[in-house]
């Protein structure tokens, strides 16, 4: 691992915590605790790619997934989710009346 990807190895470890700290207190209604176990499992997947050298590579295509995105969203998975998520970015700023 390089030294930006020991920093988020860390980050992801420390956010893998919280989320788990989080469901032990059972304290969050179903639907959030649905996110965070969804958010807990794609942070281990993270990990898991980090330390097994395989972080940042789509899991369809296996190419390299851009690292703004990846900056952004570290448990990107595919190419595809990026499509998916850049939808999300394309808000206008001008309204014609």
């Amino acid at each position: 691992m390089n030294a930006t990807q020991e920093k988020l190895f860390l980050e992801l470890r420390q956010m893998k915590e919280e989320i788990e700290d989080s469901l032990k207190n059972k304290q969050s209604q179903e639907w959030l605790t649905t996110i965070l176990e969804e958010e807990l499992s794609d942070i281990m997947t993270a990990i898991q790619k980090l330390e097994n050298g395989n972080y940042g590579l789509c899991e369809i295509s296996g190419e390299f997934l851009p690292n703004d995105l990846l900056k952004m969203i570290p448990t990107l998975k595919s190419q595809n989710d990026s499509e998916y998520l850049e939808s999300y970015f394309k808000k206008t700023i001008y309204h014609s009346f």
